[in-house]
């Protein structure tokens, strides 16, 4: 058969230098930008209090008539703004105005509304109770209290601001909460400018009247009559401060007023009174609530059809602002996510994170590029080579990154909104990239001369990954969860990567008979050193970042059930009823009630380790099956590619699928498992009705993918490079995301602060998979040293392994022969300690240490532990 010739580029290491120097050079050009616009342009708002206070823009304005779904998302410049529920308001309030009300509300209807809006915070059937009943009777214009759950608002009807209750509450009001429970201050007021009534109202002297009722107001509020100023003034040390803001007079649509609310409110009254309040806002460190006429600016779909009022979605916004200037102070206490950016600080800095840092920009800098002190101080012996040392650097400056990123003000995070076209337009730019950078397969001595792949070769694997990987990102950063179609792709899609770890394990395992403790440590190091090391600079847990745990427990599962009775594995019977007997042993496991409690409760007390038992039986159960697929997947084709192997029914059936007819059929059936499984899918009414078919139903379109894409000798010898390499890192993409692509923990998106969305995206996107490639070099660079890996020329040898971790040697048992392995410490090193007893035993220590993996791994377990055990 001919064979078409290609060309298939090869960079070479001076191509690779330009791009290694430009990819540092932007870097570094981004961070010094950062950094310029964090000290200069925001040196007077670093928490975004006045941001949040006076900006913002809808990211999901109406597009349509009385719409429930818009106007959800309001974003303030630069930070994340947290939609309050009932427990965050709770927990904001408990302690506090303890003999009063924790929140007051006084004004006309349109602060009524605001009242309103926390109060369905609060307990939505409750409120609209009592609303139906207020109405009913006639009462809207009286005093309103709503208690639920200890937490008391109160609402006091006084659209003149003039009243007894309002002085009452200006002389009990103090800026600083005070622990005495005699007390009396609220935490918050909000008092609404009185503008509309008196434009309604208030006759010829109406400005007049207004502009006194204020002025009565501006002893309380004014911060620079006390010295200092409140505003900014942001610590996690100390309970919130209570705050005393002012409502700018609401701009109503004056289109839709009623005849006699048009004669008397007029843009020249209402115009006049708001510039007023914003002379007096640059000339006071007044709290004026800016971004509530940022709301309804040049709106129309935002009011209801009477012009005045603002639809119950602005509103909540309205309500989740000023929630946001009073709580968010507490919300580090909280832990992660950290997804309250906006008028907050961050924890101190502890003992490990500072250490941390030392290490990233200080020590492994100076032992690497300095080897003078190495020599000087005869510490050569006492520490890894140059190279290993430099790979513990750059892991370090990855952690620094993540840290500074989304731990620091330094870098403006904001808030994720789903549209559907972003990403269907992201998903058909992926598709392009993986076109243009379609290459055939090259052998290792010719890489330009073409090469006959295998079935379901590695370059597949990888590739699959990869653009699953990319769909999977793009899911995260358009917010594609809030989308039931696009859901299932996604679950789909993991559960395709799990089959893979199924596969890759199962085969390499079989293939191999490599069950050493050098191998299982080398994939465990591999698959958990991020995940492990983030949560100690992050202050978050190892479960945040679930698939690493997740393939990790899957990888343990795959290793016991082929490692016990491992000499009949040869065996079909004797191995299908063991991957019977496991997928039972793990359904038990995960999900009989109390089991994962149980253990959650021993890892808590035990070692400091707090895991979510109902989050880990969720991403257990949805997956449950779809490993042992894998696996059976993987024995089976083993099987047909050994000859000697004692022929059975099996195999003869196995050898029917080779015809050309049964080929055929492969190909057709697979073509309508597909549409199929997508029409049945499709009929799910939510997530949870899917989730429950998952495990059951998910094999069918993986396995015929599988055989879609090695139908003809074409689709399995070409394949994506670029969705190849970014299958190499898919570990590190998903685990570094969290932090340097997008921000609190994922819930939002990082931005420079400097550029527009799409050029930000343009800029961070390239670093962050730059970023990702180095940490998934290093990674691999450190387990080898701690573990003893294989040399380069092993790795070379193994380039077909399928199995899923980026190319790496097995870890194969020393040779029969006594032979060390490269790379593993030798055990003729010696320290000159001295001739002392303490001396001769910290020498033997460290030799013992150096020769013993058990000990090593003893050791890095115990470090662990000790790290968990006091971590603060």
């Amino acid at each position: 058969m001919i064979r078409p010739k290609i060309d298939i580029p090869v960079v070479s290491k001076k191509s690779a230098g330009v791009f290694e120097y430009g990819f540092r050079t932007l870097f570094l050009a981004v961070i010094l930008a950062v950094i310029f616009r964090f000290c200069y342009v925001d040196y007077a708002d670093p928490y975004k209090c006045s941001a949040l206070q006076n900006q913002g823009r809808w990211l999901d304005p109406s597009k349509r008539w009385n719409s429930q779904d818009d106007f959800k998302n309001w974003q303030p410049p630069g930070c994340i703004m947290h939609k309050y529920k009932k427990e965050d308001i709770q927990k904001c309030f408990r302690g506090s105005a303890s003999l009063n009300s924790a929140m007051v509300f006084i004004g006309d209807s349109t602060i009524r509304q605001v009242f309103w809006a926390v109060a369905r915070k609060l307990n939505l059937d409750k409120a609209e109770e009592d609303m139906a009943y207020i109405l009913d009777k006639g009462h809207k214009h009286d005093d309103h209290e709503f208690i639920f759950g200890g937490t008391k608002i109160r609402f006091i009807w006084d659209p003149w601001l003039n009243s007894s209750s309002l002085d009452q509450e200006l002389h009990n009001f103090k800026a600083n909460p005070s622990q005495n429970i005699e007390d009396n201050s609220a935490g918050l007021i909000l008092a609404g400018a009185p503008g509309l009534w008196y434009a309604r109202h208030g006759g010829e002297n109406a400005f007049k009247a207004f502009r006194d009722s204020i002025e009565k107001l501006m002893p309380y509020m004014d911060h620079s009559k006390d010295g200092k100023s409140e505003k900014t003034s942001v610590s996690t040390k100390y309970p919130s401060p209570n705050f005393l803001l002012l409502a700018p007079v609401q701009v109503p649509r004056y289109q839709l007023l009623s005849k006699s609310r048009a004669e008397t409110i007029t843009p020249y009254k209402i115009d006049q009174m708001n510039d007023f309040l914003q002379q007096l806002s640059a000339h006071s460190e007044a709290d004026i609530l800016w971004s509530y006429s940022a709301m309804t600016v040049d709106g129309v779909k935002e009011y209801e059809d009477n012009g005045l009022h603002v639809v119950d979605n602005v509103a909540a916004r309205k309500a989740d602002v000023i929630l946001n200037l009073r709580c968010n102070v507490k919300s580090a206490k909280d832990g992660y996510p950290f997804n309250r950016t906006c008028c907050s600080n961050y924890h101190n800095r502890n003992v490990f994170q500072s250490l941390l840092i030392l290490l990233g920009f200080v020590v492994f800098p100076t032992l690497s590029f300095t080897p003078g002190i190495r020599q000087r101080f005869n510490l050569g012996q006492l520490f890894p080579s140059i190279k290993t040392l430099r790979a513990l650097g750059v892991l370090a400056l990855v952690l620094c990154l993540c840290f500074y990123a989304d731990r620091t003000q330094v870098f403006e995070k904001v808030q994720k909104q789903f549209q559907v076209s972003g990403f269907r337009w992201s998903c058909l730019a992926l598709l392009l990239i993986g076109l243009l950078t379609i290459r055939g397969t090259a052998t290792k001595s010719f890489p330009t001369k073409f090469s006959e792949d295998g079935f379901f070769s590695r370059d597949q694997t990888d590739e699959w990954k990869g653009w699953m990987q990319a769909v999977i990102l793009v899911y995260h950063y358009t917010h594609g969860s809030q989308t039931l179609w696009i859901y299932i792709i996604i679950r789909l899609l993991i559960a395709a990567y799990l089959f893979n770890t199924g596969y890759g394990h199962t085969l390499y395992f079989l293939r191999k008979e490599d069950y050493s403790l050098e191998r299982a440590a080398t994939v465990l190091l591999r698959l958990n050193l991020l995940s492990c090391v983030l949560p100690i600079m992050m202050r978050t847990e190892y479960q945040l970042y679930y698939f690493a745990p997740l393939v990790t427990f899957w990888f343990l599962v795959i290793y016991f059930t082929l490692k016990i009775g491992r000499k009949h594995n040869t065996n079909v019977v004797f191995f299908f009823n063991k991957l019977i007997l496991s997928a039972a042993l793990a359904t038990a496991f995960t999900k009989t009630p109390g089991v994962l409690e149980y253990v959650s409760i021993i890892l808590k007390y035990t070692c400091a380790i707090h895991l979510d038992a109902k989050e880990w039986r969720f991403r257990i159960s949805t997956d449950m099956y779809i490993v042992y697929f894998g696996m059976a997947f993987a024995a089976l084709l083993h099987r047909s590619t050994r000859p000697h192997t004692p022929r059975l029914k099996l195999d003869n059936l196995m050898h029917l699928t080779k015809s050309t007819s049964s080929k055929f059929f492969a190909i057709f059936a697979a073509l309508m498992v597909i549409p199929l499984f997508w029409a049945a899918a499709r009929k799910a009414s939510s997530k949870y009705e899917y989730n429950s078919w998952q495990p059951y139903i998910s094999c069918f379109p993986v396995l015929a993918y599988i055989a879609l894409r090695n139908s003809h000798s074409i689709l399995r010898n070409y394949h994506s490079i670029a969705f190849t390499w970014l299958g190499k890192i898919s570990l590190e993409t998903y685990v570094l995301q969290f932090h340097i692509w997008l921000a609190g923990d994922s819930t939002g998106l990082l931005r420079t602060g400097i550029f527009g969305s799409r050029i930000d995206a343009m800029i961070l996107t390239p670093l962050f998979l730059w970023v990702s490639w180095h940490a998934a070099d290093v990674t691999q660079q450190i387990t080898d040293w701690f573990v003893g890996g294989s040399t380069m020329q092993d790795r070379r040898i193994d380039y077909k392994s399928p199995y899923l971790l980026p190319r790496s040697g097995p870890a194969a048992s020393p040779s029969a022969n006594g032979k060390q392995r490269a790379g593993t410490p030798s055990k003729n090193l010696r320290f000159d300690f001295g001739g002392g007893r303490v001396q001769k035993r910290a020498s033997w220590a460290l030799v013992k240490m150096g020769s013993s993996l058990r000990l090593r791994l003893g050791m890095l377990a115990l470090v662990i532990w000790l790290i968990n055990v006091l971590y603060r």
